[in-house]
């Protein structure tokens, strides 16, 4: 926990009379005085509380964890502002992670919950309509496709996350605009809701024939981890095109992990840090609250072993997907995946990346939708809220959401005997025009070793990147 050693005072804050050390649930309201914090006091205490909570949560020191729990839900709310809703979501995962260790009760607890596939997919479309990085994605692997399948009577293209029709009914009108004419285009989609693959089959064969161009879809239900090659039915003759948007991490588990029968958490101790000084800080956005030095010792700015892009993860699972694609033999194969390390060994090193990630993403919807939108709320609970669960709270070949960084991409890639493909600077022009049409001005693209990183701020969010088979 953090000491009030009294080396520096800040009159105004009512912290100075609460050293946290003496913080402990009583009788009434125990903690009355957070109320009264400052929104800027309250963000970094709340930032404080989290990494705090996850401390204890670390070395199992639980009772410590459900004080700090206790205090976080005093001041965060997921209708407040950004800060009170990110600590919200932070706060469920750590209580999710706590319950996992009583299986009885986390399963009971969870036994009566129910899944909707209608709000799965809505909860997404809303992620494509409210933020310009899937537009990004699609504009720059279209723009790569197209040019590799220049003169191709023949086209194949494999979608391993089928799930928005837009990029194909965008690829379409494309290739209808050909001066030589359109290719028999053939597109075989994955996706594990089959609801999803006759709804894009359906308008994807609706186009085509709007714009006279042969055409066929081809469906495979199945997860990416289950996926049987032998049923994408690439044929002689055909130019082939791969297209993986946000998937590839969700096969990052090692085989040790999955195969563990316990994962002993190693934390890393929390240096003390005086919160009188931190409360001197007056930063305006959440992202410049966690700039400030606030996590220290896990800043994503101070190597470690699992963030150094000389150490991905390596994955069987993976692994063998990557090279059953090499051997489809691709003219092109396009990525797009989440640009942060949230796939440390440790929760702490989890917990402070992915802070700073979704930092970025909750500042984005700040600025474009007001506090009080329903479709706002839908989006940080049921899409990023879900997500952060996956990351704090689950181990092994539970955690599906282990976004790493393009550096770690690209020497995957490499291994596998693919080659990049810059991205073209057609495709960036277009790219740019489309973040232009966005009301905020804090959408940015950037090209890195030929690959290109869209941004909130200066802080890279997701990446884009194309490859072709290296012989």
């Amino acid at each position: 926990m953090f000491q009030d050693d009294g080396s520096s005072s800040v009159t105004s804050s009512p912290l100075q009379f609460y050293p946290m050390m003496s913080l402990s649930p009583g009788f009434g309201s125990p903690y009355p005085w957070l109320k009264e914090l400052k929104s800027e006091e309250r963000g970094l205490y709340l930032i404080h509380l989290l990494l705090t909570c996850a401390n204890h949560v670390a070395t199992g020191s639980l009772d410590n964890a459900n004080i700090a729990l206790d205090q976080i839900s005093q001041i965060a709310s997921p209708n407040g502002d950004t800060m009170q809703r990110i600590a919200s979501y932070f706060a469920a995962a750590l209580a999710d992670r706590i319950l996992k260790t009583w299986p009885g009760l986390y399963k009971a607890l969870h036994s009566t919950r129910i899944s909707l596939v209608s709000e799965d997919i809505l909860v997404k479309k809303m992620f494509f309509e409210f933020f310009p990085f899937l537009k990004v994605a699609f504009v720059m692997a279209n723009q790569a496709i197209v040019e590799s399948m220049e003169g191709e009577k023949m086209v194949h293209i494999i979608d391993l996350n089928a799930e928005e029709p837009m990029q194909w009914r965008a690829l379409l009108q494309d290739l209808s605009a050909r001066p030589e004419g359109p290719p028999h285009l053939r597109i075989t989609g994955v996706h594990e809701h089959k609801e999803v693959l006759d709804q894009m089959a359906h308008l994807l064969t609706e186009e085509a024939e709007k714009l006279d161009i042969p055409f066929q879809f081809n469906p495979i239900v199945s997860k990416i981890e289950n996926l049987d090659i032998e049923k994408l039915r690439v044929k002689t003759g055909e130019a082939l095109a791969i297209s993986s948007v946000l998937q590839l991490h969700c096969l990052l588990a090692s085989d040790d992990e999955i195969i563990r029968k316990k994962s002993p958490l190693t934390p890393k101790n929390l240096n003390g840090v005086h919160l009188q000084k931190v409360l001197q800080m007056s930063p305006s956005t959440l992202g410049e609250l966690l700039e400030k030095d606030l996590l220290t010792g896990y800043s994503p700015n101070h190597d470690s072993a699992s963030s150094s892009p000389l150490s991905p993860t390596t994955s069987a699972k993976l692994d063998s997907l990557l090279n059953a694609l090499w051997g489809l033999s691709p003219k092109v194969m396009v990525v797009a995946e989440q640009d942060s390390n949230h796939n440390g060994s440790t929760l702490m090193e989890r917990l402070s990346e992915s802070l700073y990630f979704y930092a970025a993403l909750f500042d984005c919807l700040e600025s474009s939708l007001p506090r009080t939108s329903m479709e706002r709320l839908k989006v940080e609970k049921m899409l990023f809220g879900e997500e952060i669960k996956n990351i704090i709270a689950c181990e092994r070949g539970d955690r599906k959401e282990r976004h790493e960084k393009l550096e770690k991409w690209i020497q995957r890639f490499d291994l596998a005997g693919f080659g990049n493909v810059p991205l073209s600077y057609y495709g960036m022009l277009q790219a740019k025009r489309l973040l232009q049409g966005y009301s905020c001005d804090g959408y940015k693209i950037k090209e890195e070793n030929g690959c290109v990183v869209i941004c909130w701020q200066d802080r890279t969010l997701f990446a884009v990147s194309a490859w072709r088979c290296r012989r």
